[in-house]
């Protein structure tokens, strides 16, 4: 088996899929709000994690002569797991940890 192949093909994968998405959502909106209206845009974040993964365990299938499934399986689950990690990785990393407060009414009702 080649283990170190399956190793590096997964971290790339995961890498390039969750690299991708988490690049457009924080290069395109501070916020999540346009997450909410589908779009070609959303499609395309779900869509890459997805397709580096594919692409990634078809590459170990086509490079390996034996135990072939075998390969292309750990590879799609390791790659899986660490595009999850990435995942999480990047919510916490620009998570906001101050709580936003709301505006303070104006007006004569304010000191009730």
């Amino acid at each position: 088996m080649r283990l170190r192949l399956v190793l590096i093909t997964s971290f790339l994968a995961a890498l390039v899929g969750a690299g991708a998405s988490i690049s457009i959502i924080l290069g395109v909106s501070s916020s999540l709000r346009f997450l909410r209206a589908p779009g070609p845009l959303v499609l395309s974040t779900l869509l890459l994690p997805i397709a580096a993964v594919f692409l990634g365990s078809f590459f170990v299938y086509r490079h390996t002569a034996r135990r072939r499934k075998l390969q292309a399986f750990l590879t799609a689950l390791l790659a899986t797991f660490l595009s999850l990690c990435l995942f999480l990785l990047a919510s916490v990393l620009t998570a906001r940890y101050e709580p936003i407060q709301p505006p303070q009414p104006v007006g004569p009702r304010a000191n009730n």
